[in-house]
């Protein structure tokens, strides 16, 4: 199922501050398990999403920067926490404070990963949100998608530089 350009409605997908969204995938990140509020707050059925990227949710004004910060973090084997944005199957949008973890089998072998989603404070999506088009403004304005990503991955580690505080501990305190 290839998903072509969403067109977005400006309108937020209803999640409750109780509900808790699941997923696990695979190493590469294709989704191997999604929970009943995954599959509500998305939009897809769960046929829709097992074996897909978990990237089928990514919203287009989510900059890769933060991705490739996730990506650095897990390979390492670590676990990841983040304000993400998402997007519906049906253009809607939706906020989620991520905690994500590597999974492993009985002998350390990396199997997939786990991540528990739940919605963030309305501040807290305030001031992520004015970081993330910041860095966005940066990827969109560089000459290729690659150079534009590092140098917003550079002005991210700048910003948590001014902080004192590694990206963990950065959004724990929002």
């Amino acid at each position: 199922m290839a998903r072509g350009p969403i067109r977005l409605t400006g309108r937020e997908s209803p999640f409750g501050e109780e509900d808790i969204i699941v997923s696990k995938t695979d190493p590469v990140g294709r989704i191997t398990y999604a929970n009943d509020v995954f599959c509500r707050v998305s939009g897809y059925a769960l046929a829709e999403l097992l074996g897909k990227p978990h990237s089928i949710i990514r919203h287009p004004d989510m900059p890769r920067c933060a991705f490739k910060l996730c990506w650095d973090t897990l390979k390492s084997g670590n676990e990841f926490f983040a304000y993400v944005l998402n997007a519906a199957r049906n253009g809607d949008h939706y906020w989620v404070y991520a905690h994500i973890t590597p999974s492993h089998d009985a002998n350390g072998a990396l199997v997939g990963y786990h991540s528990n989603r739940r919605k963030p404070a309305a501040s807290q999506v305030v001031k992520i949100a004015e970081i993330y088009r910041e860095l966005l403004r940066i990827e969109r304005a560089a000459p290729d998608s690659n150079r534009g990503m590092a140098e917003a991955f550079a002005r991210l580690q700048e910003i948590l530089r001014q902080e004192g505080v590694t990206y963990d501990k950065f959004v724990w305190t929002l």
